[in-house]
């Protein structure tokens, strides 16, 4: 088995000792149950993985040992920001992991017009931190070592209007589009792709309308109608199949 990865939000070098934040610890001696001499790989968002080794425990504290540095990267080669409206429950906790897993570099959550959670505030300042922890434990868990961005909930509107086409591939997810996800024609090398995702009961005719203006095409994903948490994560698979790295036949993580 591979050892447990951590992000460490903090400066590391090869040779260094240093203990390890507390949450980390924490998962690492009470949770995995890891004791001295154990080995593990540490990230901290800048891009590689360290790998290291226990060298003390305590009551709530372990330190490592340093020992290498890999320059191990697993990202996509694409640039992929999913514009997702809010979903209620833990839908949007679920949504934020897959598409983390998935490779995406950039989530973006919207108030649309029949979402049915609304966040502003210090609520929404609070659902943002919980988010980014489900990153934090998406990247451990699937080999990323560089943490996709997650804004700040805003009204679709308002995000449509500051965020203009950057040259990439704007896509919205439609049942009823003339035009299937397979037939469209992929991002020029360096370019992004934007992702568009509805919450219940999809986006509505005016948000679709104004999207339309800000250059998103509406595709459609098969003879289906996906729910808002199915839908997303199905189409940044068949993006990364079609012009990602899904294809590859070989993985380390």
């Amino acid at each position: 088995m591979n050892p447990p990865r951590f992000h460490c939000p903090m400066p590391l070098a090869v040779g260094q000792n240093l203990d390890l934040p507390e949450r980390v610890a924490h998962h690492a001696i009470n949770v995995l149950r890891l004791r001295r001499s154990d080995a593990l790989t540490l990230f901290n968002g800048a891009g590689g993985e360290y790998r290291a080794r226990i060298v003390g425990v305590g009551r709530a504290r372990v330190s490592v040992e340093v020992s290498d540095w890999l320059a191990t990267e697993r990202e996509s080669p694409l640039s992929i920001t999913l514009v997702q409206a809010l979903q209620a429950g833990e839908k949007m906790d679920l949504t934020v992991q897959k598409a983390v897993e998935l490779g995406v570099d950039r989530i973006v959550p919207l108030i649309s017009i029949r979402c049915v959670l609304r966040l502003q505030g210090e609520r929404a300042l609070r659902r943002l931190e919980h988010w980014r922890g489900v990153v934090v434990a998406a990247c451990e868990q699937c080999g990323r070592n560089r943490l996709p961005e997650v804004l700040l909930p805003e009204r679709l509107e308002h995000w449509l209007a500051r965020n203009a086409p950057a040259g990439g591939v704007r896509l919205m997810l439609a049942p009823a589009a003339g035009r299937s996800l397979a037939n469209v024609p992929g991002p020029p090398v360096g370019r992004a792709v934007e992702l568009l995702i509805g919450a219940e009961g999809g986006l509505a005719p005016e948000e679709t309308r104004l999207a339309g203006l800000a250059g998103f095409l509406p595709v459609r994903l098969g003879p289906r109608i996906l729910r808002t948490e199915t839908a997303g994560l199905a189409a940044l698979a068949a993006i990364q199949f079609l012009w990602g790295d899904l294809k590859e036949e070989t993985t380390d993580v």
